[in-house]
């Protein structure tokens, strides 16, 4: 029960949710007491099941705005965020049927709701302070020797190079060092590590130490391939991700699946130990640009010398 309301009070003394309680409250009146011309205001024609609609838009939006002012709590966050995905498809609907008329309004109104369905993703992830243990593993083969993919590796300052939302690795001490990473929703997460285990050419592991934004641990070996063909990476991370389950949901919904993620960072080390550099296809010219992530070189065929030496 303490708990309960020590995690009521912090969220009532929240500049994010008592933002977001005010805007509900703002959202809600006009629609339920002037249904007709918030319509209209949106775009779309004064029929009884657009009023109809809005109202009920609007009492939803009143009773978050009783819950987040009064007794705030993260089930009022995600049930905005569920109102919203259900705003974003009556208005994709009404997109889709528009006669014409008040377009620009409508159009003008999804944009909107589209960053504040974002706004209240992130203050639903954040003031949740539930978490789920993940646990990620992936696997490649790189055509070269373990004792040189380790040595590549463990040169910690380089793994934002293949790490998409890895932005620095800070080497601190023999066996300690800083991380600095991107989050969803835009957020900057940043911890201190220490490595627990390492064996040179074949593991090194490592786990967050107290204090860390997200607790996380991992390890990785590197075990030779059959029959001589260079080397297997076998990448396990463990975390805590924010947010509990629904957290987990709401980043994949936006693009941060994160086992596709390991998948990607392996397949870009991989090209980075075999190329010396990380390649795209000339089907996505703008590379990992796109995202704001590093700079990747557009893919070429190898020159003369770089096909004798992968055929010799």
């Amino acid at each position: 029960m303490k708990t309960d309301t020590r995690s009521a009070s912090r969220l009532r003394h929240d500049p994010l949710v008592r933002g977001l309680g005010w805007a509900s409250a703002v959202l809600g009146v006009p629609q339920v007491v002037a249904s007709a011309g918030f319509a209209r205001a949106l775009g779309v024609a004064d029929a009884f099941r657009h009023r109809s609609a809005t109202t009920a838009v609007g009492v939803r939006e009143l009773a978050a705005a009783t819950g987040l002012l009064g007794r705030p709590h993260p089930a009022w966050l995600w049930g905005r965020v569920g109102g919203d995905l259900m705003d974003l498809t009556m208005l994709t609907r009404a997109l889709k049927n528009h006669d014409g008329r008040g377009l620009g309004r409508t159009v003008a109104a999804t944009a909107a709701v589209t960053a504040l369905t974002a706004t209240d993703v992130y203050a639903a992830v954040t003031r949740t302070r539930r978490s789920t243990p993940m646990e990620l593993t992936a696997t490649t083969t790189v055509s070269q020797p373990p004792d040189k993919v380790y040595a590549l590796w463990r040169d910690l300052e380089r793994l934002p190079d293949f790490m998409a939302h890895l932005d620095e690795v800070r080497v601190t001490g023999p066996r300690t060092s800083h991380w600095r990473a991107s989050a969803p929703f835009g957020k900057a997460v940043e911890w201190d590590a220490e490595t627990t285990e390492e064996v040179a050419g074949r593991l090194i592991a490592w786990q967050s130490v107290d204090g860390a934004d997200i607790d996380n641990s991992g390890e990785v070996r590197f075990v030779p391939a059959p029959g001589g063909r260079g080397t297997e990476i076998r990448a396990t991370l463990r975390y805590d991700l924010p947010g509990g389950a629904l957290g987990k949901a709401a980043a994949r919904y936006f693009g941060e699946e994160p086992h596709q993620q390991l998948d990607d960072d392996l397949r870009r080390f991989k090209q980075i130990a075999e190329t010396g550099e990380v390649v795209r296809s000339e089907g996505a010219p703008g590379g990992k640009r796109a995202r704001g992530e590093f700079p990747q070189h557009p893919a070429r065929p190898l020159t003369e010398d770089e096909l004798k030496e992968a055929l010799g």
